[in-house]
């Protein structure tokens, strides 16, 4: 069971705005035929937008869509050959999982000989077989999203998107349907775009990762690549690297600069060019700091750093099997966290060290989310990048509802006019007197 492959799936400047707030700002993403990309960033990022425009469920309010040099974005969904997968299921309940599967065989119109041989492959894949006859409701909720993602499969369809297909699901559910998606990606060389707020999901199954935060692109790359070498602030922060530390550049060391942290030195790696006594940020995670107690010496942890480490002292200490996750505050009262196999308690004294490598050093934001000094750029953070998860797009509508498409405004007008009538419904009235 393989769809019609395709060569290249692109999206050029592709923007959608809901009244007077750009959910998406000029998304440029060029898709090559059986890759898995992942669209990853926090609630209101523009990730589900991004899908549904590409689903046709919502209109551009610019830019264009091409799969294989053909414009697509102006045909219907039904017409595009998408399959769907969204994170509700949207099941028919009144149905068994065989006829959920060929539903859309049905609307299609394609023969029941033929339907009946493909949604049976379908439910082998999904390995439901044994499930066929039952309704939704006597499935467990992994086996659901089996369902779904067999409907969606049976199409053949040339682009799979998948709007959070996972957060439903516990823990050891999601990690097995992880294992699923993915080896269904491999066998049937599916083409397929992911939408997820969950980073270790999007590093196990994409190929590529898209990183968004207020409707711009942040960064394009491998998961290695964005994972070991993020491209700013905002991606080492959302990508794991907890300790964020303002400092001030005292040195440099040819790829490495030295900054000041607390009136201690941490060497770390210059990702912007910064010089001597400019204002920059110190990323790090906590697998790459080490605690050493007492008065030994480092053991070899800090890599050529030469410097003695950051004074800390142990505030909380959670027990995670083999490792310790810990809280540690510094000489001026900033919190760090880091991991370790020693077995540290409150109130203890420790310096804290890093290889340089693993030392991320970024140009300080001016206000704007630029470096100082830095002109605009697409792969610079908006204002205030390393704050927390952005506010979700005002007026967007529920992508995890796809009975009810009608539900989307139609068009700015349409947005702006909900939001107005809100206004006046939520606005106290004044009795004349």
């Amino acid at each position: 069971m393989t769809g019609a492959r395709i060569s290249t799936l692109r999206l050029a400047g592709v923007t959608r705005s809901f009244g007077g707030h750009q959910a998406l700002r000029g998304l440029d993403l060029e898709i090559s035929g059986g890759e898995f990309v992942a669209l990853l960033g926090p609630s209101g990022c523009g990730k589900s937008t991004a899908l549904n425009c590409l689903a046709g469920l919502l209109p551009l309010t610019g830019g264009q869509i091409f799969l294989d040099g053909e414009r697509v974005d102006q045909l219907a969904p039904e017409r595009r050959g998408f399959g769907m997968v969204f994170q509700n299921y949207a099941l028919f309940p009144h149905m068994t999982v065989r006829n959920n599967v060929g539903f859309g065989l049905k609307m299609a119109k394609v023969p029941k000989a033929e339907a009946a041989e493909r949604v049976t492959r379908a439910l082998d894949m999904v390995q439901l077989t044994a499930h066929a006859h039952k309704r939704p409701g006597q499935l467990s909720g992994g086996q659901q999203q089996r369902v779904a993602i067999a409907r969606a499969i049976v199409l053949e369809p040339r682009l799979v998107l998948m709007d959070e297909p996972l957060s439903n699901l516990d823990a050891a559910l999601r990690l097995e349907m992880r294992a699923e998606i993915r080896r269904l990606h491999q066998r049937l060389g599916l083409t397929t775009v992911y939408v997820t707020h969950d980073q270790e999901e999007a590093l196990s199954l994409a190929d590529r990762l898209v990183v968004l935060r207020d409707g711009r692109t942040q960064q394009i790359g491998t998961p290695e690549e964005v994972y070991s070498r993020p491209a700013n602030r905002y991606v080492a922060s959302f990508m794991g690297y907890r300790t964020l530390l303002d400092a001030t550049v005292t040195g440099t060391r040819g790829p490495h600069v030295v900054v000041d942290i607390a009136g201690s030195p941490l060497v770390g790696l210059d990702r912007d060019g910064v010089a001597a006594g400019g204002r920059v940020t110190a990323a790090i995670r906590p697998e790459d700091l080490d605690a050493v107690t007492g008065d030994d010496p480092p053991d070899g942890t800090s890599g050529t750093s030469g410097t003695p480490g950051l004074p800390a002292t142990v505030e909380v200490v959670e027990y995670h099997g083999r490792e310790l996750a810990v809280q540690a505050r510094l000489t001026d009262g900033r919190r760090v966290h880091f991991r370790t196999g020693k077995r540290l308690a409150p109130d203890e004294s420790v310096r804290l060290v890093a290889p340089p490598d693993r030392v991320l050093v970024f140009a300080a934001d001016d206000g704007d989310g630029q470096p100082s000094g830095s002109g605009p750029g697409p792969s610079r953070g908006p204002a205030g990048a390393g704050d927390g998860p952005s506010a979700p797009e005002p007026g967007e509508p529920d992508s995890h509802d796809p009975r009810n498409p009608a539900a989307a405004p139609a068009d700015e007008g349409a947005a702006g006019s909900s939001r107005k009538s809100r206004e006046a419904r939520d606005t106290p009235k004044q009795v004349a007197t």
